[in-house]
């Protein structure tokens, strides 16, 4: 067929063909490389499918670069930038390259990337192929229009093969690739048995960006014994594991721009934050499942740094939930899981439910009194600004471990027992007390606005003798200044 036998042979035409007419094309491309699936290895020997594969990638680049040029404008400063909001015309192709088999398909992704094709496009490519090759396409969708891929148990190898090479031709830049789909891919890697890098790749994506998760993202079925957990609580765990290295790493490559910036809020706080707050929904979450082991449950806990939980009713929320669930806990662990709690960052609404609460050991009950009535006395002292009459005895201490060794545990039990009833009456009295000194508060304040100069400082030495916190009741201490001085100058005039 070459034009040794004879002119314009079949070689020659064919020759010619490619580079007038497919070559010219990308869907033409697309369609000669589609064709070429069923003649390899020979297409791929005369070079006909690197052809058809620089041409795909030459021609998606230039259309891109070409519908680029038509989105910029001029601002009304005079500068030319870009409009992101106009509709992207130049990857109309993405739709097409979802027919090539999976190893054509790569070969023509991996030379788009050399070429230098956005890596959104590369990433919504990505997204739209493995939509239509992998199985289960009705739930390719979930509710919040977000790409998400599971397929089902019965799948082959072909579907092992396709995650497995998406997964190896995703953009490296970060929030490019939607997480929601991140996680779909994890789910099937999961359940296909994909290779460890595979999965440790998702994995570490993901945990780049978990701060933008959502609690049904994180809850990852397990697929492999029945009587296992639920849910796959160890991936989760080292994904929360890379997230927290990303922010060490950023903290310490960042260290003086956040010193300088004083801002609390910076973006690598406030993603530390939701992610504190994403860990505590999943503890609740997965707490009520029996086969929950407790070191699982406080593995995941454990994970987030000291500082991440400014408020801590999420944890103990998580926390009583399990209790619940696991009645047939030992003491040693529920006091080695209570541990996790600093009951002083609790909220007045969870510090009083946490105070009457039967599943908390005994000891954690005594250090939500102690921390109740600290704000309590707390309260009360800021009502008053005068630093001179405040009360100067001490609060108690209460420190289990502070107990005597002589005594036994019976005696040990009765003594935690009745200091809980003291706690607990104590915590009444302040209660009681606090609410007659707002009630009080809220009558002197609209005194102070009725009356005059002159008749606030009556109306509030009256108060001040009608709450008697001070002690001073006695009439003559009470008396004005005025009428001392003319007793004291009447005895003088007696005396001379």
């Amino acid at each position: 067929m070459t034009e040794d036998y004879s002119k314009n042979n079949l070689g020659s035409r064919a020759e010619e063909y490619l580079d007038i007419v497919a070559c010219k094309n990308l869907e033409m491309c697309v369609e000669v490389l589609k064709q070429c699936e069923n003649l390899l290895p020979l297409a791929d020997e005369l070079k006909i499918v690197t052809r058809c594969i620089d041409a795909i990638a030459s021609k998606a680049c230039a259309e891109q670069i070409a519908s680029s040029f038509s989105r910029l404008e001029y601002s009304s400063s005079g500068r030319l930038h870009m409009n992101r909001q106009a509709k992207c015309e130049g990857d109309w192709w993405i739709e097409d390259l979802s027919v090539l088999r999976i190893d054509l398909y790569q070969r023509v992704i991996t030379a788009m990337k050399c070429r230098g094709v956005r890596p959104e496009s590369i990433a919504a490519s990505l997204v739209n192929y493995a939509q239509k090759e992998l199985t289960k396409k009705s739930s390719s969708w979930n509710q919040s229009s977000q790409p998400k891929v599971d397929v089902v148990s019965g799948s082959n190898g072909h579907e092992k093969v396709v995650v497995e090479t998406i997964v190896s031709l995703m953009p490296v830049e970060k929030l490019v690739v939607p997480i929601t789909f991140l996680f779909g891919l994890l789910r099937s890697a999961v359940m296909l048995d994909c290779t460890v890098a595979c999965r440790l790749d998702l994995e570490r994506r993901i945990g780049s960006q978990l701060d933008i998760a959502t609690l049904d993202d994180l809850l990852i079925p397990f697929f492999r014994n029945a009587g296992d957990t639920l849910f796959d609580v160890d991936t989760v765990h080292r994904i929360l594991v890379n997230f927290f290295q990303q922010e060490d790493s950023d903290e310490d490559m960042d260290d003086v721009s956040v010193f300088e910036s004083g801002s609390p809020t910076s973006p690598s706080q406030t993603a530390l934050f939701k992610v504190a707050k994403l860990v505590d929904n999943y503890l609740a979450e997965i707490a009520p499942d029996a086969n929950l082991k407790l070191n699982k449950f406080i593995a995941i806990a454990e994970s987030l740094p000291a500082h991440a939980r400014t408020v801590h009713d999420g944890l103990y929320r998580s926390i009583d939930v399990y209790l619940k669930a696991h009645q047939a806990l030992s003491d040693p662990d529920r006091r080695r899981l209570c541990k996790l709690i600093d009951f002083q960052k609790l909220s007045q609404e969870a510090g009083s439910h946490a105070a009457q609460n039967e599943r908390l050991p005994l000891q954690s009950i005594v250090q939500v009194l102690y921390f109740e009535q600290l704000r309590l006395r707390n309260a009360l002292f800021c009502s008053y600004h005068d630093d001179d009459h405040k009360p100067t005895h001490q609060s108690w201490r209460i420190n289990s471990g502070a107990l005597s060794a002589a005594m036994s545990p019976r005696d040990n039990y009765a003594s935690l027992r009745r200091e809980n009833r003291e706690l607990k009456l104590e915590l009444t009295r302040m209660r009681m007390r606090l609410n007659d000194l707002e009630k009080d508060h809220v009558c002197m304040k609209k005194n102070m606005e009725k009356s005059n100069s002159g008749g606030f400082m009556s109306n509030f030495s009256k108060k001040i003798g009608k709450l008697n916190i001070f002690g001073h009741s006695s009439s003559r201490e009470s008396c004005s200044p005025s009428k001392r001085s003319q007793v004291t100058d009447s005895k003088l005039t007696e005396r001379t």
